[in-house]
């Protein structure tokens, strides 16, 4: 996927806006993932190629126009899980427990007390980068 084209669409406002605008309708997986996404590459130590792949998939995620548009009911997010997923492949090695941690602390914020087993086959791929897990939203 190549997500160069959807940096331009990020800035931290926009991120915000769109991620506390459309929470509870994305679903607790894509939130998840675009906070992962979000702290990472707040992270200085994560390398510019890793954060140009992050800035892209936020991109597209805020951008309100996409493959499959946000207003459809869950499957107007299937395409932005996809691009977040893929970007989480990618820069996977830079996604560490405290990342994660702030990620599910932002999660618990928002959503209150939460079932993260809806969250647990992401987990399980970032430690188990080998493995197959089905994921789905």
């Amino acid at each position: 996927m190549a997500n160069e084209d959807y940096s331009k669409e990020y800035s931290e406002q926009s991120f915000w806006g769109k991620i506390k605008g459309f929470a509870k309708v994305a679903g607790i997986k894509v939130v998840y993932v675009a906070l992962i996404l979000y702290y990472t590459l707040q992270d200085p130590n994560v390398p510019k190629k890793a954060k140009a792949i992050i800035i892209g998939a936020l991109g597209y995620f805020i951008l309100p126009i996409d493959l499959v548009p946000d207003l459809i009911p869950v499957a107007g997010y299937s395409d932005d899980f996809a691009m977040l997923f893929w970007a989480l492949l990618q820069v996977m090695t830079h996604i560490n427990r405290g990342i994660r941690a702030k990620a599910k602390q932002q999660l618990t914020e928002w959503f209150g007390n939460i079932d993260f087993q809806d969250i647990h086959d992401i987990d399980y791929k970032l430690d188990n980068p080998d493995d197959d897990p089905k994921l789905s939203l």
